[in-house]
């Protein structure tokens, strides 16, 4: 099973990809966010029996894909992080890994269209992305008086 988000720009609905099929989560799940991951609702998607997956209203093939997380809080990137990538830009591997930020409007779907800023100079035309999910750890320290 694989998370899916469906539907035009900016009103996709959850889905999963389920048996070489879209099938639509949502009267089940109301989107992929933080209080979806955060409260684990992850595992009642996946308890799921195959029947109750196998009846979801199955989605068109040709129906736009989103972002499989809704308002994802930011995007890290490692950058020059494969020799290759570093030795084609003409610049030696870092010592440290390169870290940046994009901003999360940056997102789009698998097969939507780029935005490229105006006056661009030095958009990548490479497109790697890892999504890591965690939850959040709250810790509480003692302060000595």
């Amino acid at each position: 099973m694989k998370l899916i988000r469906f539907g035009n720009a900016g009103s996709e609905k959850p889905g999963i990809l389920w048996k070489d099929e879209y099938r639509d989560v949502s009267s089940l799940i109301p989107e992929y966010d933080h209080s979806f991951f955060s409260n684990e609702r992850w595992k009642e998607l996946q308890s799921l029996p195959e029947s109750t997956l196998d009846h979801l209203p199955v989605v068109e093939k040709n129906t736009r894909l989103g972002c499989p997380i809704a308002t994802p809080s930011k995007i890290i990137c490692i950058g020059l992080n494969y020799a290759d990538h570093a030795a084609e830009s003409n610049m030696q591997l870092p010592n440290e890994p390169v870290v940046f930020f994009k901003a999360t409007s940056a997102i789009v779907g698998p097969n939507d269209n780029l935005v490229i800023p105006r006056n661009s100079k030095k958009t990548d035309w490479e497109v790697e992305l890892a999504v890591v999910i965690g939850k959040k750890q709250v810790m509480f320290q003692k302060l000595k008086r």
